[in-house]
Formats: C-alpha cells, structure tokens, sequence
C-alpha cells in the first residue's frame, strides 16, 4: 500500500529502485535481454514497457511544471490492458540492448524531476494529481518478475563455456 510523502521516502524507494534497475541493466547478458517472461514479453520488452510508463510519467510532471491542468484525457484508465497490448509490439521492436539503456535513462530522468517536485503536488498527497510519487512500485513488479525469469532461465538450461552464468 503506498504512503502519504510527507518526507522523502518516495525519493528513496524510488533511488532504491533505480538502482537496482542499474544494476540488473549492468549485469544482463544479449542473451538475457531475450528470455521470454511469459508468452508475451521478453526481459527487454518489458524494460521497454517500463520506460513507457515513465514517460508518460515525465509527459505528466512537464505539465505540473507548466502549471498546466490536467485534463480528461491525461487520466489513466482504470484498465491498461489495451494500452500495454498496443505498446508490445513497439516495445519488442526496439533492439535489446537500447530498451535497457531507454528504461534506465528514463528512470534517471522522471526520478529527478519528481525529486524536484513538492511533495504536495504529487500523488498521493494531491489527490487530483496524475502524477505518482512512488515510481519505484511498477518498476519493483517488473524486476521481480525479470529476476525470477531469470532464475527460471538459468536452472533450466546449464551455461555453456563462455557464457555469463
């Protein structure tokens, strides 16, 4: 459940976040990058949906920067489904390698804007606001799920010579 921010918390989970997306974006092997979570997203696909969404994110912060309002249209639907389905094939077009450096970029850049943000102008704290503070919760779901298909990955097959184990 998240918290009120009414301290930097959310600047920590979402630095601790981060950098655990670096870390794993650091130690990913070609190979990694191509394990397949399920029927439908790749480790890279996902790391591509990641950075989606914090683009959105940083599109959001912009306009509270602007102080422009929000309109109708900003508003994420209850269900993403239909979004995430129409962005996958996007996501998997794009090489490996650079949806890991996209997602981490893009993480580097909606954290600090929203560190620069008070806190009152985010939510949860503003609850007319779009833009969330603890972005470190979508992308903890994701790596967990990377590194458990990882750890699926690797106990189902043995390295070969070479190969990163």
């Amino acid at each position: 459940m998240t918290e009120t921010p009414s301290d930097s918390s959310y600047i920590l989970a979402n630095d601790r976040e981060r950098e655990r997306l670096r870390a794993l974006v650091a130690r990913l092997s070609d190979a990694e990058l191509s394990v397949r979570l399920n029927d439908d997203w790749t480790v890279a696909g996902v790391l591509a949906h990641v950075a989606f969404w914090d683009a959105r994110a940083l599109v959001l912060t912009r306009k509270l920067e602007r102080d422009e309002p929000f309109t109708p249209d900003d508003v994420e639907p209850d269900d993403v489904t239909w979004i995430n389905d129409s962005v996958r094939p996007l996501a998997h077009a794009i090489a490996p390698r650079e949806a890991a450096r996209l997602a981490l970029r893009l993480a580097d850049e909606t954290d600090a804007r929203i560190a620069a943000m008070a806190p009152s102008r985010l939510w949860p704290n503003d609850t007319t606001s779009l833009v969330k503070a603890f972005r470190s919760e979508h992308r903890a779901e994701h790596l967990d799920e990377i590194e458990a298909a990882l750890r699926r990955d690797h106990g189902a097959r043995k390295p070969s010579s070479g190969e990163r184990s």
